[in-house]
């Protein structure tokens, strides 16, 4: 397993977790959220940036 194969797993993991905690709790949306809302929401950003920046820089 690459490197780059775990990242997507773990930005995907991270993207699914912040999607059911939106559904779980209605109170959270995509501009206003709760602590732990926004945890996950963060979480799930960084691992999308390192994702996509490491993806442009294999087509380099």
């Amino acid at each position: 397993m690459s490197s780059g194969d775990d990242l997507y797993r773990r930005y995907q993991a991270a993207h699914t977790a912040h999607r059911a905690h939106q559904a779980d709790f209605t109170a959270c949306t995509d501009t206003s959220r709760c602590p732990a809302g926004q945890r996950l929401f963060e979480s799930f950003a960084r691992l999308q940036d390192a994702y996509l920046n490491r993806q442009r820089q294999q087509r380099r």
